[in-house]
C-alpha cells in the first residue's frame, strides 16, 4: 500500500473513532474534549505514527518495552507524549521510564524504584496511572493491582520524587460485559479520588468498548484495531 493510501486509511478509520468518541460522550452528557485518544501502535511502524501525527495524534501507545523505546526514538521530532500500556518487568522499568511520557501500567510497589531512577534522567516527572485488576481473584492471566491495594501503591508514588501519580488504568476482563465492569471501575475511582484528588485520568476503553468506558468518565481511551486496522501477520 501506498503511503498516500495508508494515509486516506488512517485518516478514516481515525475520523470514525473520533465519531464514536463523540457521539458517546453527547449520550453521557461529556465534552468530547475531556477524551483523549491514545492510539496504540503496537507492531506498526513508525511510519504510521508520522501518518497519525499529522492527522493530529497527540497521544500514542505502546506495549513493549523494545519496540516502543525504538520507535520513540525514530519518532523523537514529532513532539509526541508517548504512553507505555503494556506489562512492567523490574528489570525495564528504568528503561521505560527514560522515555515513556506516560506509565500507565504500575501494579505492584517493586516497580517504583525502577521508574524513579529513570525518571530521574529526564527534565520532567513521569506520570504514572496506578493498574487496578477488574479480574475476579485467581483468574488466569490476571494483571494489575487489588483494589485493595491501590492505596499504598499510591503512597509510594507520592514518595518518588520524579512521578506523579496522575490515575488509574484498567482493562475490562474477557468474557464479562464490559459495562458492569466499568461500574465497579468507577466505585473504584471515587475511593482513590477521596484520598488522592490530583488523580484524576482514567484510561480505559479500547477498540471494542470505548462507549462503555466514555459512560463512567474515562478521560483516556487506547484505541488500537479501530484506528489502524488488523495487525500485521509478521511481527
Amino acid at each position: 500500500m501506498s503511503a498516500d493510501a495508508r494515509r486516506d486509511e488512517l485518516a478514516d478509520r481515525l475520523a470514525e473513532t473520533r465519531r464514536r468518541i463523540a457521539a458517546a460522550c453527547a449520550d453521557a452528557g461529556r465534552d468530547p474534549d475531556e477524551v483523549t485518544l491514545v492510539a496504540v501502535t503496537k507492531f506498526f511502524p513508525a511510519s504510521d505514527v508520522r501518518l497519525l501525527a499529522d492527522l493530529g495524534v497527540r497521544h500514542v501507545g505502546e506495549n513493549r518495552h523494545q519496540e516502543a523505546e525504538a520507535k520513540a526514538a525514530e519518532c523523537a521530532d514529532l513532539g509526541l507524549v508517548w504512553h507505555f500500556i503494556g506489562g512492567l518487568q523490574s528489570n525495564k522499568a528504568a528503561a521505560v521510564a527514560s522515555y515513556a511520557d506516560v506509565v500507565e501500567s504500575l501494579d505492584r510497589a517493586k516497580l517504583v524504584s525502577g521508574l524513579e531512577r529513570g525518571a530521574a534522567e529526564r527534565d520532567a516527572p513521569v506520570d504514572v496511572l496506578l493498574q487496578v485488576s477488574l479480574d475476579p481473584p485467581g483468574a488466569d492471566g490476571r494483571s494489575g493491582a487489588d483494589p485493595g491495594d491501590l492505596d499504598a501503591l499510591a503512597a509510594r508514588v507520592a514518595e518518588a520524587e520524579h512521578l506523579r501519580l496522575r490515575g488509574l488504568m484498567a482493562v475490562a476482563p474477557l468474557g464479562e460485559d464490559p459495562a458492569e465492569a466499568f461500574d465497579r471501575l468507577a466505585a473504584v475511582r471515587r475511593e482513590v479520588l477521596d484520598q488522592h484528588p490530583e488523580a484524576t485520568v482514567l484510561s480505559a476503553g479500547m477498540s471494542g468498548d470505548l462507549e462503555h468506558a466514555v459512560r463512567i468518565g474515562a478521560t483516556h481511551v487506547r484505541v488500537g484495531s479501530a484506528v489502524l486496522g488488523s495487525r500485521p501477520s509478521v511481527k
